[in-house]
């Protein structure tokens, strides 16, 4: 089953018309604007108020932000990079033991996005992991390379504690106590996807991943230092994210803009691929806890700013994100009031 579906276990001289997208759904890789200012966040200014005040412009204005001094240890990002591109290289019938297509699995080895529900499919293979708490899901996480488990399981902890720092400084950007977001989204989930992006013979007729938001709250995002492919959506236009020595890059999620109240963005992004050489993501994802009620905070609601999104569960959301297709309209406004 693994080897027919996974495309990193095979070179390919021409793209299998099953990923080839319909004209009008194609990147248009020359329209996109390669040089775009993108915001960049210094985590090591001494200046709190200025680090609040641009993580706060960053959220309304283009939903994502680049971070610098994060605390994350540079040497353990190039490691989990490393070993991701180890795990990707083992024999087929090794990968073939992780494999599976079931969306419920909280650890799976699987390819494009959801290959039972769409009928195109996506330039991707990728290792989906649960990863809190660590004690609970290590065990059944890859044992080869012998070091992925250790190496990950760390990483996982950093940017954990990372998150919780952005949320205290997001909570205070929207006039909230620092602790409003850590605590309103109850014991939070925490999951990743180590994305791999094999070279492709078109790229110009199919995606990594077509254009989406997250549907968690907050994704911290390990990019590939030497290969571009993210690209947000900005003022209509496409942007290209480049990659930035020792920098993170961080999402707004679908449950932040509707905490919000609709003021901070759950951008829109995709991945493109190339054909010069593979490319590896590592996304981490924080996530509210499954029965928590979400919605807009109470005090960024009032008469001259109404309720945007009714209130709901995460797990609601969640299984209404999976039910859809990847690209169809934003998720979020099947929840409006």
């Amino acid at each position: 089953m693994a080897d027919n579906q996974l495309i990193s276990t095979a070179a390919h001289d021409r793209l299998p018309g099953s990923y080839v997208r319909p004209e009008e759904q194609r990147p248009r890789l020359g329209d996109v604007v390669p040089d775009a200012d993108i915001p960049v966040v210094d985590l090591a200014d001494p200046d709190r108020a200025a680090v609040v005040a641009r993580i706060g412009d960053a959220c309304r204005t283009h939903g994502f932000f680049q971070v610098l001094n994060h605390g994350v240890p540079v040497e353990l990002m190039m490691s989990v990079l490393a070993v991701a591109y180890e795990f990707f290289r083992l024999p087929p019938e090794e990968k073939a033991k992780l494999y599976s297509d079931d969306p419920a699995k909280k650890i799976r080895l699987s390819t494009s996005f959801n290959v039972r529900k769409e009928t195109v499919h996506n330039w991707r293979d990728y290792l989906r992991l649960h990863c809190h708490p660590l004690e609970q899901f290590v065990p059944e996480w890859p044992d080869n390379p012998p070091s992925f488990r250790e190496i990950v399981s760390t990483y996982c902890k950093e940017v954990r504690e990372l998150g919780f720092r952005l949320y205290g400084a997001i909570s205070e950007s929207l006039g909230l106590e620092e602790e409003y977001i850590k605590k309103a989204l109850g014991e939070q989930e925490q999951h990743m996807a180590v994305n791999f992006y094999p070279k492709c013979p078109e790229p110009e007729l199919t995606y990594g991943l077509p254009a989406h938001t997250d549907p968690n709250a907050l994704t911290i995002l390990l990019m590939d230092q030497q290969v571009g492919g993210l690209q947000v959506l900005n003022q209509g236009r496409w942007i290209a994210v480049n990659p930035r020595p020792n920098a993170l890059v961080i999402n707004i999620g679908d449950q932040l803009q509707a905490l919000s109240n609709g003021r901070y963005r759950s951008v829109w992004h995709r991945a493109v691929v190339n054909s010069d050489r593979p490319r590896m993501s590592v996304a981490s994802f924080l996530c509210p806890c499954s029965d928590v009620l979400l919605g807009p905070a109470a005090k960024l609601v009032g008469d001259d700013s109404p309720a945007v999104y009714r209130n709901y569960t995460y797990a609601e959301y969640y299984s209404k994100f999976w039910s859809r297709n990847l690209d169809q309209e934003h998720c979020l406004e099947l929840f409006r009031t």
